[in-house]
């Protein structure tokens, strides 16, 4: 079992912050991904447990309910914790137990509807001293401050790529962040030898072709994973953007002593 490796409950510091442990909660094939990334592309560790995949609609006694799932201790053990349990009672009581053991931060993707309420999450984050992040979609992520979350989102998050480009054509991208679940890699790799004036729409085109498991079928979603993957794209090729988040993809912040707020732009 791996050993602790911070002490105490304070958010804004981590024992060691060379030595980062990632715990991912996966539902199904989600999370999977998230934990090939960090394998691949950081050099974080990671501990992950299941929670089933098909959960009943509404959970009476969500306590009773996380503790016959027997969820391994180990996961409690980490600095960050993301979870995709996409269930609005589950979720919630996880981060509970979450910040009673000392977990500093949690990530819940998959947007607030799936989360819980957010008086809810801000009462956790409160009597447990717990920074919750809920992201409609991961690749919205940035540094906030908390060290468990810049940690993490120096690396992972909302992508940031520099761009070689000869004779008009893309010749090299190296990835500087790149989005949890992979996709940036993804289309990294095959914008080489695309021009430079079809590179932005193509970036996001083939990051959503990835394919990208954000929701369809409205604004927000993988349409904002699309947009914000052409936009690192111009941004690299040194274009002014003015990307605007839809309301319901901009991050919520939950601090402990502050009310929810959602990211602005």
């Amino acid at each position: 079992m791996h050993a602790s490796i911070f002490s105490g409950k304070d958010i804004n510091t981590l024992a060691d912050p060379f030595c980062m442990l990632v715990g991912v909660i996966k539902r199904g094939k989600y999370g999977e991904r998230l934990l090939e990334t960090i394998k691949d592309h950081t050099d974080f560790e990671v501990v992950s447990v299941d929670v089933p995949e098909i959960l009943p609609g509404f959970i009476e006694d969500p306590e009773e309910f996380v503790r016959e799932l027997n969820l391994d201790p180990q996961i409690f053990q980490a600095d960050l914790l993301i979870l995709y349990t996409f269930h609005p009672d589950l979720t919630p009581e996880i981060v509970r137990l979450a910040g009673k053991e000392g977990v500093k931060a949690v990530i819940i993707p998959g947007g607030i509807g799936r989360a819980g309420s957010i008086t809810e999450l801000e009462k956790i984050a409160e009597e447990h001293n717990i920074h919750i992040e809920v992201d409609e979609i991961c690749c919205t992520l940035e540094e906030c401050g908390v060290p468990a979350i810049d940690q993490f989102a120096k690396k992972l998050g909302k992508p940031e790529l520099e761009v070689q480009t000869k004779d008009g054509k893309i010749s090299g991208v190296r990835v500087l962040r790149g989005s949890p679940c992979g996709a940036t890699w993804h289309a990294a790799t095959d914008i080489v030898g695309k021009t430079v004036a079809e590179a932005p729409s193509l970036t996001g085109l083939f990051c959503q072709q990835y394919p990208c498991r954000a929701v369809r079928g409205g604004p927000g979603g993988i349409h904002t994973s699309g947009d914000l993957h052409k936009d690192a794209m111009e941004r690299a090729l040194g274009k002014v953007t003015r990307l605007v988040l839809p309301e319901q993809s901009k991050p919520i912040k939950i601090e402990p002593g502050k009310k929810g707020k959602k990211l602005e732009g």
